[in-house]
């Protein structure tokens, strides 16, 4: 019997999404529709269920089942240390070497020296001419490294056109990091449209110049943010080249960009789709048949913790993941330890590796643009590209790239979604596991290695300045607090400590409980757990015994209702100057605080508002 002869949907009525809505409804018994519908930090609208997009042709990126480029991030300040790793990643599946300048963006307190013989040293033993894939990373201090590579090449005899050597000058994205420059945008278009030219002549295919949107997600950016700065800086470095009498057509593959691909699999997909699309509409602009924009994706940097970092494996994957299935050409996935340091060989391996499992086991490369059809994501690409393109015409508008930096006009709007941000993060809407949520104040020190960095000498300021698009970590304000509690358990030999003032029995407050600990813990203040009190004088003696300097009363609202006030009564007659409930207070809130309740936790409170409450109560104790 084949397959054919059991047309088992037919026997199904076809379902619709009227008949899915009445089942939604019924959930949400009287709650508005919209509660279901989320909103990006560009506040294009998420639904929850998208139909079929009809009439839709794959977004083209990667050749047909071509693999991306495995790159391996080389950033050891000893250059022989750095060759070493770099000859053993090669060994072990990577395809390509992101070389790190000290200085340049991106490079988080870490690089090679910027010097012709740290070039020598670092490329030692490995074939330019072999296929390997080479990325620069500069900035203003490492700028000279491009021409050093190039003169490398020229004294081992090898063709530059045998090479593939993505040099990543971009002089805009290093101005938005350091937030000056000591020239106009006039004056530093001789100088990289050379640099551009004189490349290209020694027979180097390029790309020779980087679009880098790594710099405004770095400092807490949109999506639309990246994309409409990605876009800005492309076109000045076209019609910088085209000035410089090199026709738009061989410029056209000069410029490649960067992005950075963080644990949001849709948005991650949906940017790097419509960068392709916006890049296309701006080569047809120019009169040239759109090609490819080479894309290369970075692990996001703001995403990475120093606490749990072994979860940073997971957010890892999940944007080379994104990345991958998005057509990326190249992905560095930055290894989990980066916050904490320079990484260990077993944490590049896992970098590594996180990739040729995807690759090499899931097959990701093996179809082209899946997202293809998906409405929600085909709905999310669209509405980035509306949104970027209306931001970077505002900035064609004001001058460019450059002048929208001196104008603060750019930085503005990145600012206003870092603050949003940040207060999602603070009231943990936005969680970050192991940091916000799940803390883990027993987690074991994770190994890095001891490199001192190189030390550059000054770049000299400039006279036109700016604010810069600094980098941040999300996770910073709550790891602030775990080094409160480190230093505090080094000092005194013991945490800061909240009692878990447990009421009636564990189905009265074990959800809040496990609710608290979480809480106070994530700020590292260890959590003290109880058995479940109704005799007030016990409670007290508990508090007392435990040694806390604070305690949280968790029940459920009926307990609350008959016990928590004689229980904060007690708990402050017992020395608990500061004494918190988890749950909402509703009308009981006078009469708590009158008993001796400081505050409240619940879900969408802010977390690190109050935790720092607790350190300045304590402090005090």
């Amino acid at each position: 019997m084949t397959s054919d002869g059991l047309p088992l949907a037919a026997d199904f009525p076809k379902a619709t999404v009227e008949d899915w809505r009445k089942l939604v409804d019924g959930v949400l018994k009287g709650a508005p529709f919209e509660k279901l519908v989320g909103k990006t930090y560009d506040g294009i609208k998420i639904d929850p269920l998208y139909q079929r997009a009809k009439g839709i042709a794959p977004v083209v990126g990667r050749a047909a089942a071509a693999p991306w480029q495995i790159m391996q991030r080389v950033d050891h300040p000893d250059a022989a240390a750095a060759n070493a790793q770099a000859l053993t990643d090669l060994e072990n599946g990577a395809t390509g070497l992101a070389l790190v300048f000290a200085g340049g963006n991106g490079s988080h307190g870490f690089g090679l020296e910027p010097t012709a013989e740290a070039v020598a040293k670092v490329l030692k033993d490995v074939h330019l001419d072999a296929g390997i894939a080479i990325e620069l990373q500069v900035g203003p201090q490492s700028r000279l490294a491009a021409i050093q590579v190039a003169e490398y090449v020229k004294t081992k005899g090898i063709d530059p056109a045998a090479c593939n050597i993505r040099f990543g000058l971009d002089p805009l994205a290093a101005c938005a990091v350091w937030g000056h420059s000591p020239y106009t945008w006039d004056e530093i278009k001789p100088a990289v449209t050379s640099g551009i030219k004189g490349l290209a002549e020694l027979g180097f295919k390029g790309p020779l110049a980087s679009t880098d949107g790594r710099v405004v997600h770095d400092a807490g950016g949109s999506e639309v943010q990246e994309l409409a700065f990605v876009l800005a800086c492309g076109v000045d470095y076209l019609r910088a080249i085209e000035d410089a009498s090199v026709s738009l057509e061989q410029a056209q593959g000069m410029v490649y960009a960067r992005l950075s691909a963080d644990a949001d699999q849709f948005l991650t997909m949906a940017k790097i789709r419509a960068l392709r699309l916006l890049w296309a509409r701006i080569e047809q602009a120019c009169g040239l048949t759109p090609k490819p924009l080479f894309i290369a994706a970075d692990t996001a940097w703001r995403m990475l913790t120093q606490r749990d970092p072994y979860v940073n494996m997971l957010r890892a994957t999940m944007a080379t993941f994104a990345a991958g299935l998005a057509g990326a050409n190249a992905i560095t996935v930055l290894p989990h330890t980066s916050a904490l340091g320079l990484p260990d060989a077993f944490a590049r391996r896992v970098a590594r590796n996180t990739q040729l499992v995807l690759l090499e086991e899931s097959n990701l490369a093996k179809v082209s643009d899946p997202a293809a059809g998906a409405g929600g994501i085909e709905g999310l690409t669209y509405e980035l590209c509306d949104a970027a393109w209306a931001l970077f015409q505002e900035i064609e508008k004001a001058g460019g790239a450059f002048a929208a930096l001196q104008q603060g006009l750019f930085q503005s709007k990145v600012a206003a979604t870092r603050k949003a941000r940040e207060a999602n993060i603070a009231k943990r809407h936005d969680v970050l596991t192991g940091a916000s949520e799940f803390p883990n104040l027993h987690e074991s020190k994770t190994a890095v290695l001891s490199a001192r960095p190189v030390a550059l000498s000054p770049d000299g300021g400039g006279k036109h300045k700016f604010e810069a698009l600094a980098p941040i970590r999300l996770a910073e304000p709550f790891e602030a607090l775990r080094d409160k509690s480190d230093a505090a358990l080094e000092a005194r030999g013991a945490r800061p400590k909240v009692f878990l003032a447990n009421l009636g029995s564990p189905a009265d407050f074990t959800a809040r409980a496990t609710f608290a600990k979480s809480f106070f813990e994530a700020g590292g203040i260890l959590a003290v757990d109880s058995d479940g009190f109704a005799d007030p004088a016990k409670l007290a003696a508990a508090f007392k015994a435990s040694g806390a300097a604070i305690a949280c009363l968790c029940s459920s609202d009926k307990v609350y209702g008959d016990q928590a006030e004689a229980a904060a009564k007690a708990l402050q007659a017992a020395g608990g100057r500061h004494t918190y409930l988890a749950g909402r207070p509703a009308e009981a809130e006078t009469a708590l605080r009158a008993a001796g309740v400081a505050g409240f936790i619940f879900a969408g409170t802010d977390a690190l508002a109050t935790l720092q409450d607790v350190y300045q109560r304590t402090e005090q104790v």
